[in-house]
């Protein structure tokens, strides 16, 4: 995804504040709301950021 708007939700800059993240050497974009799906389960977002499908979720030891 080449604009900036949310990897998760389609919402730009002008709609929500957009966090910057870079990933295999791509630059995406990412909103407050949805860094905890980047964090805690990561295959959500299959499909909308490459080889998110293998990623593992944040190991808690609360």
């Amino acid at each position: 995804m080449s604009e900036n708007v949310c990897v998760a939700c389609d919402r730009g800059s002008e709609e929500i504040p957009l966090i910057a993240l870079e990933y295999r050497g791509a630059q995406f974009w990412i909103c407050p709301q949805h860094l905890p799906v980047l964090i805690h389960d990561p295959t959500r977002l299959t499909g909308r950021l490459a080889g998110a499908e293998e990623m593992a979720p944040a190991d808690h030891h609360d």
